[in-house]
């Protein structure tokens, strides 16, 4: 809805830095962190719902410093120069989508748990939460690269056919 000046509220927000667009490196990101979120949902072999959840976010974290000291390292070969601490904030700072865009599965698989669904039932729920959020991201890429509808369900498809073989995965260890 147009507001003063005809600009929008969320045109506003943009210019003042309110409203936060992903970048491409962010989207990655946070895409990779669902997917590795699933396969620990997966093969995890833990108790209960909190330890299936422990085990995830324990999980993400071990892999977003991992690969955050890669990026450290990899500068401090390939640029010949120690890396001032402006780089290692923006670095320490950067790249959490990888951990945070897990978060809502990990609250279905804790709520369904609550709700009396059998642990096995509740990881189910969060690897098909995890799988319909693959999917969204396939669809808002498409939008973001100006896909046409088909191109997007295509994306859409491929994006959530890594939840669904994870799904698959699941099935077959338990």
């Amino acid at each position: 809805m147009a507001g003063r000046g005809g600009a929008s509220h969320e045109a506003r927000g943009r210019r003042r830095g309110l409203v936060r667009h992903p970048s491409e490196h962010a989207t990655a990101t946070g895409i990779y962190g669902i997917i590795v979120a699933a396969a620990v949902l997966a093969t995890s072999h833990a108790e209960s719902a909190v330890a299936v959840d422990l085990a995830v976010l324990v999980t993400l974290v071990i892999y977003w410093a991992a690969e955050r000291y890669a990026r450290l390292v990899a500068a401090r070969i390939h640029d010949d120069t120690r890396p001032d601490w402006s780089h290692v904030r923006r670095e320490l700072t950067s790249g959490w989508e990888f951990v945070t865009a897990s978060a809502l599965p990990l609250v279905v698989l804790l709520l369904t748990r609550l709700a009396g669904a059998s642990l096995d039932t509740s990881i189910l729920s969060a690897l098909w939460c995890c799988t319909l959020l693959l999917c969204l991201s396939g669809w808002e890429i498409g939008a973001g690269g100006r896909l046409s509808v088909a191109e997007r369900v295509g994306l859409s498809a491929v994006a959530g056919l890594f939840g669904v073989a994870l799904i698959g995965l699941k099935s077959l260890l338990h």
